[in-house]
């Protein structure tokens, strides 16, 4: 059962060049089909994070897999919009920053540590999930004002600083207990 979520995690990987195919496809309300996808990778997100505390089956790997699907469907979400020119480029660099200094941070964490990686807390899950709706709105709401799309897409990526900064704080606690027990030692 312990590999189930990492399997799990994968197929929503695999599922990001679907998404990205469904969403350029030239066809009528093709962007339904995009959000379906989208949407399925969502709730596979939700069900292998579930299967892993219910049957205690976390896994490091699972850690970085998780993440990594989850950061890759968003981000192809905002440079799909992007293209299509509902949303500014700066958005997609902005929030494409955010995600490499969580990955550096992690990696470091990791490498300094010798720790475990934090699990993603409220904030992070709430960020992700208003990334989510905002994605899904901006696909599906058609001739929607550029003001109001900046907007929406600003106010995602102001969640994902919170998370941000949620997360550093976590790093730097980690990093203080670490310091801590290596003087006790």
């Amino acid at each position: 059962m312990k590999i189930v979520p990492n399997i799990i995690s994968v197929f929503r990987i695999c599922l990001v060049p679907v998404f990205i195919t469904v969403y350029f496809y030239d066809g009528n309300d093709m962007k339904i089909y995009a959000v379906l996808v989208y949407a399925l990778a969502s709730f596979s997100d939700f069900l292998d994070g579930y299967l892993a505390r219910r049957f205690k089956a976390a896994s490091n790997l699972g850690k970085v897999l998780d993440p990594l699907g989850d950061k890759m469907m968003t981000f192809s979400a905002m440079v799909c919009i992007t293209i299509d020119g509902v949303i500014p480029v700066w958005a997609v660099i902005v929030a494409g920053v955010k995600e490499l200094m969580m990955g550096a941070g992690g990696i470091v964490l990791y490498k300094k540590a010798r720790t475990e990686i934090p699990p993603s807390n409220i904030i992070g899950k709430t960020s992700t999930v208003v990334f989510f709706l905002v994605c899904v709105a901006l696909m599906l709401l058609k001739n929607i004002p550029h003001s109001v799309a900046v907007a929406m897409i600003s106010v995602a990526i102001g969640l994902m600083f919170l998370a941000l900064a949620s997360y550093i704080k976590t790093y730097i606690t980690v990093m203080k207990n670490r310091e801590k027990d290596s003087l006790s030692s």
